[in-house]
């Protein structure tokens, strides 16, 4: 189990990777079959060329990177238990800044669906209004974020996601299917909660509808709600109806749990498929 105290623990194991909530979403559309191109900003430093040759080396396009000079790449420092559990310790450097005017819109005339985040909440609105007007799908990640944060993004995507602790911010309440159907019918847009080990909970025709995941035996958690929106996005992408594409990403998300390394533990398209074969029979 973590420590709570002053203690010095020796890990039994430990890597070192390009990493992230998009990154991680990235890496896990590429992995089942998708062309990712992942927009940011990141560092000149040495951490941003470790970063950038990482996932160049995993298939993800990050040549609309933008490398800010002066700026550290952000980063994080990741404790796991012997449960799964993680202790995430993140830094965000303000002196990447809040500019949008860079983002590369143009690059949307050849895109099906984008996939944002928390993390920066000005980009993702700028690209968020451009896809909208654009007819693209919208996939927006609700994660731990300001509730005002939450609250500005989820109506301007088709799909919004959050993590269980997310969805408690932004409806300010731990009645979850209540809420879930006000948030839908106030916003317009499909709402759905990742519940962990509990599944996927989502609205659609007025109705709640709740998918239970495949049952593992985790031994890291780190990323399962990354790889839960890279592999739903893509299964949208692909035409699935939401209950599939819930189906897939509960299967990818629970497949890289058996697995230690975040988002090394990323499943390939034949694991997955197998996994919702074995466990969905409709």
């Amino acid at each position: 189990m973590l420590s709570t105290g002053d203690e010095k623990i020796m890990a039994k194991d430990g890597t070192i990777i390009g990493a992230g909530m998009a990154v991680a979403a990235a890496a896990t559309t590429v992995s089942l079959g998708g062309s990712v191109k992942l927009w940011g900003r990141i560092g000149d430093d040495t951490p941003g060329d470790f970063f950038l040759k990482d996932l160049l080396s995993i298939g993800v396009d990050t040549s609309s990177i933008r490398r800010v000079p002066g700026a550290r790449t952000p980063m994080s420092s990741v404790l796991v238990d012997d449960t799964g559990q993680r202790l995430v310790v993140s830094y965000f450097d303000t002196s990447l800044g809040a500019d949008t005017s860079w983002l590369p819109m143009n690059e949307l005339d050849d895109v099906d669906c984008i996939l944002v985040d928390v993390r920066w909440p000005e980009g993702a609105s700028s690209i968020m209004n451009e896809a909208k007007k654009r007819g693209l799908l919208r996939v927006f990640d609700g994660d731990v974020a300001n509730p005002s944060v939450l609250k500005e993004l989820a109506p301007l995507s088709t799909h919004a996601i959050f993590s269980k602790l997310g969805f408690r911010l932004f409806s300010g309440s731990d009645n979850l299917e209540e809420n879930l159907l006000g948030c839908t019918q106030s916003l317009g847009v499909l709402c759905g909660v990742t519940l962990g080990h509990e599944g996927f909970v989502w609205v659609e025709n007025g109705k709640i509808n709740k998918i239970s995941p495949p049952q593992i035996n985790a031994i890291d958690t780190l990323a399962a709600g990354d790889v839960f929106h890279g592999a739903f996005a893509l299964g949208l992408c692909e035409g699935m109806p939401i209950k599939r594409a819930g189906q897939f990403a509960c299967s990818a998300a629970a497949i890289k749990c058996t697995r230690f390394g975040g988002r090394k533990g990323i499943p390939n398209r034949q694991e997955v498929d197998a996994l919702v074969a074995a466990t969905y029979r409709t």
